[in-house]
């Protein structure tokens, strides 16, 4: 007792056996009802009614973090998609009957005028050069550099720089 009075424990422990009659003397009496599924299946619905929603991305201030994060995605979804489709017609073009080679194609491409050429080309540049930056960006997150808020908004306004330089520099080609 001397050790626990020296170390300043004994108080506590008083107190703590105190409290621990004080609890073992407060009985609450707890009534319970079996219900049957569909009854317990109400009494949910009802308690879910009176939950507060969770709020929704209209609620929340537009961040180019997360801007750049779904286009990140989208401009990869896209890319591959027109690139397995492109692929994909490539190989079916001589089952088909179809001229799709090289010299085809740019002949297609000569053809047609000056603005849906500048348009395909933008089309075709601006998401593949802005998933590029990004995606260096990303991996610059990854051996953590970079990391905080000031950096990261930097670097996000430098991809949308870098795209449009990039994809001006593409279509001028």
């Amino acid at each position: 007792m001397l050790a626990l009075r020296a170390v300043g424990l004994r108080p506590a422990l008083r107190v703590s056996k105190a409290s621990a009659v004080a609890f073992r003397t407060t009985h609450r009496q707890i009534k319970t009802d079996s219900l049957t599924p569909v009854d317990a299946r109400t009494i949910l619905d009802k308690q879910r009614l009176n939950r507060p929603l969770s709020p929704e991305l209209t609620i929340y201030q537009p961040q180019i973090t997360w801007i750049l994060s779904i286009m990140h995605r989208f401009t990869g979804a896209g890319l591959s998609v027109g690139m397995y489709a492109f692929f994909l017609s490539y190989l079916a073009a001589p089952v088909v009957g179809v001229p799709l080679d090289s010299a085809h194609i740019i002949d297609f491409i000569h053809q047609l005028p000056e603005w849906a050429k500048l348009s395909g080309k933008t089309i075709l540049s601006a998401p593949f050069v802005f998933h590029t930056l990004n995606g260096m960006r990303h991996l610059q997150w990854d051996v953590v550099k970079g990391m905080n808020n000031a950096a990261v908004k930097r670097s996000g306004y430098a991809v949308l720089a870098g795209t449009v330089l990039g994809t001006a520099a593409l279509v001028m080609i």
